[in-house]
């Protein structure tokens, strides 16, 4: 029998309750991409099927966003590093980077996420925090849970895009 998704298996230990969603959600986009780097085969990882983005993108923007998302949920503007990290994510290096090795950094991304909100209040939630240089308007809580959606957006497209590639309908 397999394990439930996430957020069917109860609370999760050491977070503040009003972010359960969230954890469940990165907890999702974990396992999908550990899926994903067990049966992606290397051909695939940087195609672009139809000119869609690739499974590299979808995989290395999903944990560059997810950085640069919680470093305005601290209230922190980007550092020049992030920026240039954003500019060549679609680039997948020569000689190209293999799945697993795009994947580290993103559970280090992952990684450093949960252990952001672990230590994330309630009485921070809705602090106002700017974003971007134009400095728009969110909260802590509205960075959040967009980087939850926008992490679990990414991993989804990573599957889609390597359904289409592997001509199945399987996970």
């Amino acid at each position: 029998m397999t394990q439930p998704e996430p957020w069917l298996r109860g609370p999760v230990e050491g977070f503040e309750p009003l972010l359960m969603p969230v954890v469940h959600a990165l907890m999702q986009v974990r396992e999908d991409v550990e899926a994903l780097v067990a049966s992606v085969p290397a051909e695939h990882v940087w195609q672009r099927p139809g000119g869609a983005a690739s499974i590299g993108f979808h995989v290395r923007h999903l944990g560059g966003a997810l950085d640069r998302l919680l470093t305005y949920a601290r209230g922190e503007m980007l550092s020049q590093a992030q920026r240039t990290a954003a500019r060549s994510e679609g680039d997948p290096g020569d000689p190209a980077q293999s799945l697993i090795e795009v994947a580290r950094s993103t559970y280090m991304s992952l990684d450093r996420a949960m252990n952001q909100l672990r230590e994330t209040s309630r009485g921070t939630l809705h602090v106002p925090r700017k974003v971007g240089r134009a400095g728009l308007p969110s909260t802590t809580l509205g960075l959040l849970y967009h980087a939850a959606e926008h992490s679990v957006r990414h991993a989804g497209q990573a599957i889609s895009t390597a359904k289409i590639l592997s001509g199945t309908t399987k996970a």
